[in-house]
């Protein structure tokens, strides 16, 4: 009977609150004790979830750059929100600033 009043566990996917957009880019991004260049998967102003074999923690925080064109690189911080390992993981970005969510949106709408 206890299992009647457990809450259902939301997938990722309902969890989000902007919608991604399946633009592909590059991803390097630095931690504690990782480096790495990576793939998006998906990518939204709120965050993105990039394709990697990295194992980083859930909870670790990121330093982001994604160059979308040469003259046009969004830098923020990233938490890890979730992790697949071998796969990738989501992350979520914590100090986009206005410059940065404008050229987001912009890339995406434009993607």
């Amino acid at each position: 009977m206890a299992d009647d009043l457990e809450e259902p566990v939301e997938s990722p996917d309902e969890r989000r609150a902007h919608d991604r957009s399946r633009l592909i880019l590059d991803v390097f991004f630095d931690g504690e004790d990782m480096t790495g260049v990576a793939s998006t998967k998906d990518i939204s102003p709120g965050g993105l979830y990039m394709n990697t074999q990295a194992t980083i923690p859930q909870g670790a925080m990121l330093l982001v750059r994604i160059p979308f064109r040469p003259d046009a690189t969004m830098v923020c911080r990233a938490e890890v929100i979730y992790t697949e390992p071998g796969r990738g993981l989501g992350l979520r970005f914590i100090d986009l600033s206005d410059e940065g969510r404008a050229l987001l949106e912009h890339e995406i709408a434009n993607g």
